[in-house]
């Protein structure tokens, strides 16, 4: 397996990782994820790539066709001169994800441990991501990659 930056060749095996990403919010909360929908399109992701505040890496196999394994959408985050908070260097990973055939094979630990050994060489302060509570599995493979809760974020469903 190779990680790497995405290129436009992997577009269309992110597509099918964003979709599997939407169909299990979906099925984890059908109130607020639509059926069958993407984060982006392949006109948004191939502009996404050219943006260097906003890497996205990939884990692809070793064959010719460098089939895309896993993706990792990341955004640089800094708040300069904020009243309260620090300037600290965020990576935060907008979203992860590994091909449902190559779960619990060692694919995500890679990616994530790639994303790690990078945001350590750009300097950043912290790495951080957004859980869904329904995605139990999620939790416990970062916090197996030895990320704690940094907040919470909470809600009342009004009737």
């Amino acid at each position: 397996m190779i990680i790497r930056k995405a290129s436009k060749k992997d577009i269309p095996g992110i597509m099918d990782l964003l979709k599997q990403v939407c169909l299990v919010h979906h099925l984890g909360r059908p109130d607020l994820f639509q059926y069958g929908k993407q984060k982006y399109t392949a006109p948004e992701l191939e502009n996404l790539l050219l943006q260097p505040d906003r890497p996205v890496f990939v884990a692809v196999d070793e064959t010719a066709n460098e089939r895309v394994l896993g993706h990792a959408f990341c955004i640089h985050q800094q708040e300069k001169n904020h009243n309260v908070l620090t300037d600290v260097k965020t990576l935060y990973i907008d979203d992860i994800c590994v091909h449902s055939e190559c779960r619990k094979k060692g694919v995500g630990k890679q990616l994530y441990h790639y994303v790690y050994e990078y945001a350590k060489q750009e300097n950043y302060y912290n790495i951080t991501l957004n859980v869904w509570s329904f995605n139990e599995s999620a939790l416990r493979f970062y916090e197996d990659c030895g990320m704690t809760v940094q907040k919470m974020g909470m809600e009342t469903i009004l009737p």
